[in-house]
C-alpha cells in the first residue's frame, strides 16, 4: 500500500476479484507494502502500513480472491521472517530467489535469499518447499 485507505484497497481487490472472475488469467497476486525510498510518492506518505497490516491484508486477499489460486508473500519487500509468517496467513508461495531485482531495492528494500534459506524457511512454517516454473507448475518436488 501507498496511502490507501481501507476503503480503497477493498475497491482495489474488488477490482481483482471481477477481473480474475471473466478471465481467469492471473495466476497469483502479490500484496506488497508500499517501498518510499528513492519514489515520487515517498515523501507524500504519511505513514508506513504495518506488519500487522500487511498480514491483514494478505488473509483478505486469500479469502476474498478464492478464484486466484496464488497469494505470494513478498520476502523481497517484507523480509524473510514476515514471509514466513505469511504462509500461515493464506499466502502459498514465496516467490524466488532474486539473480538481478531492481524495482524495489531502488526503493530501498534490500532483502536477500538463497535457495536454500527459502527451503528451510518454508519447512520451518511446517510446509512442504516446491519448485515451480512461472505459470506455478511444480516440476520438482523435495
Amino acid at each position: 500500500g501507498c496511502g490507501e485507505t481501507l476503503e480503497e484497497r477493498v475497491n482495489h481487490l474488488e477490482v481483482v476479484r471481477r477481473i480474475q472472475q471473466e478471465t481467469g488469467g492471473f495466476t497469483a497476486f502479490i500484496p506488497w507494502t508500499f517501498q518510499r525510498e528513492n519514489t515520487a510518492l515517498g515523501h507524500s506518505v504519511r505513514e508506513d502500513a504495518s506488519a500487522v497490516d500487511y498480514l491483514k491484508t494478505l488473509a483478505v486477499s486469500r479469502l476474498y480472491l478464492e478464484e486466484v489460486p496464488n497469494i505470494q508473500a513478498s520476502w523481497v519487500t517484507q523480509g524473510l521472517k514476515l514471509c514466513q509468517i505469511a504462509l500461515r496467513f493464506g499466502a502459498n508461495d514465496v516467490g524466488s530467489i532474486m539473480i538481478e531485482e531492481n524495482v524495489v531495492s531502488a526503493a530501498g528494500a534490500h532483502n536477500c535469499s538463497t535457495e536454500e534459506e527459502l527451503r528451510r524457511l518454508i519447512r520451518d512454517a511446517g510446509f512442504t518447499p516446491r519448485q515451480r516454473d512461472t505459470l506455478y507448475r511444480t516440476y520438482f518436488l523435495n
